[in-house]
């Protein structure tokens, strides 16, 4: 969440980055008044915990000189006191709360380099690599599902059966191929990401940490008798890991890698394009993310987008880079490039990817803090994070680019190492 000192001293330059995003700033006047509401309320009940403390200390005086009198008197007036410093400790409680509620709504103000826009349509494509849409063949222009279906790679039917709508099943050499590209994601990171097998459940606290909660409950999956949370993405219990702790500047940054299986309503698709493996409820997916003080953020930034391209460029697969507008950020971020493959057969880009740099934001939520080389106190880390590889859209964007003329689909040679030695599908 936002600095509430930034909003006390700057309002104004809060308010103008909301408004690139295409946010309200009025929240900005109902978080300052709050504040300044609350620090007044603290100062009076902090005067009277010390007015209280200092007839204490009178009281024992007069017990000690035997002025029982004088002594009882002035317990009087710290019984009274006490029961109005008691009841500014709780309104100061309430105001509090009320305080976080309102900047855990708030979303994070977009970097000075995001470009300027007000949705998709603004967001800055950055390059475009091997695209030619004159190249591919009739036989690439089959969409995924149709040739899932006719492989018996990708079963939709009976996984609706199990679990209903957007929800999916690979089988054979489909789920072969989804094994290979989490286990490819993870070799080609864990040179430098410590592997990380976080709990698919989490608790409430660690969602709010990501900015999942509050504003995205209705996208999320909530196991109500457990309190529990189903993860989006494995950027949700990673950038929990070193919530409540500090950690040394010489310990950063700190790289971290996991695997595993994301939730999410998708509440928002209706009326959108969901067959095949475009929406899904239920998907894999190998996340990066990254610990850091300041400084660090912007090299780290371009390493965890180089080694996301990397992987979708080594698969042969044709894919853009997008510098994502103000307009269009996650409501955590300050700056995001996405990743977006090309689907030839659904004759779309897919995002496949999405890097971004979260400021403190995230850090903020979760009390995640450094402890600088130089200095004293501590200090808030910065978290970056990006899908090294997120399944459901790479695999479909393999299934057509890699089918051959006789329907066939060829297993790209990154992924041969793990395919138990065939070449292709079909």
């Amino acid at each position: 969440m936002l600095d509430v000192r930034l909003i006390r001293n700057d309002p104004d330059a809060v308010k103008a980055g909301l408004s690139r995003r295409g946010e309200d700033p009025a929240a900005i006047d109902e978080v300052a008044g709050l504040d300044a509401e609350l620090r007044n309320l603290t100062v009076r009940r902090d005067g009277l915990r010390a007015e209280i403390r200092t007839l204490s200390n009178e009281v024992g005086t007069l017990f000690r000189e035997q002025r029982q009198d004088e002594a009882k008197e002035l317990q009087e007036q710290s019984r009274i006191l006490g029961a109005e410093e008691k009841a500014l400790d709780a309104g100061a409680e309430d105001l509090a709360a009320e305080l976080r509620e309102k900047l855990l709504r708030i979303p994070n103000l977009p970097s000075e380099d995001a470009p300027d826009g007000s949705g998709e349509d603004d967001n800055v494509v950055v390059r475009v690599e091997r695209f030619d849409a004159d190249s591919y063949g009739e036989h690439q222009r089959v969409p995924h599902w149709e040739i899932g279906e006719e492989l018996g790679i990708l079963d939709v039917e009976r996984a609706v059966k199990l679990s209903g709508s957007m929800f999916v099943m690979y089988r054979g050499a489909g789920a072969t191929l989804v094994r290979a590209l989490c286990q490819l994601a993870l070799d080609r990171n864990v040179d430098l990401y410590e592997e990380i097998r976080p709990p698919t459940l989490v608790r409430t606290d660690t969602m709010i940490s990501t900015g999942h909660l509050p504003k995205f409950e209705d996208e999320a999956y909530h196991i109500e008798r457990d309190d529990l949370w189903a993860i989006p993405t494995a950027e949700v219990p990673l950038t929990s890991l070193g919530r409540d702790e500090i950690v040394d500047e010489a310990d950063l940054p700190r790289r971290y890698c996991a695997h595993t299986s994301c939730f999410r309503r998708e509440a928002g698709s209706a009326g959108k394009d969901t067959r095949g493996l475009l929406r899904v409820h239920e998907f894999d997916k190998v996340e990066i993310l990254a610990y850091s003080t300041p400084e660090q953020a912007p090299d780290l930034h371009a390493e965890i987008l180089a080694r996301a391209e990397g992987t979708i460029r080594d698969l042969g697969l044709t894919y853009r880079i997008l510098d994502l507008c103000a307009g269009d950020l996650g409501a955590s971020s300050k700056r995001t490039f996405d990743i977006e493959v090309y689907a030839p057969g659904a004759d779309r880009w897919l995002e496949v990817s999405s890097v971004s740099w979260f400021g403190d934001y995230q850090a903020r939520r979760a009390n995640l803090r450094y402890r600088p080389a130089e200095g004293k106190g501590t200090e808030i880390l910065h978290t970056l994070n990006g899908s090294a590889l997120a399944v459901p859209r790479v695999w479909a964007a393999i299934v057509e680019t890699y089918r051959r003329p006789d329907g066939t689909i060829e297993v790209p040679e990154l992924l041969l190492p793990y395919f138990r030695g065939r070449t292709h599908i079909g």
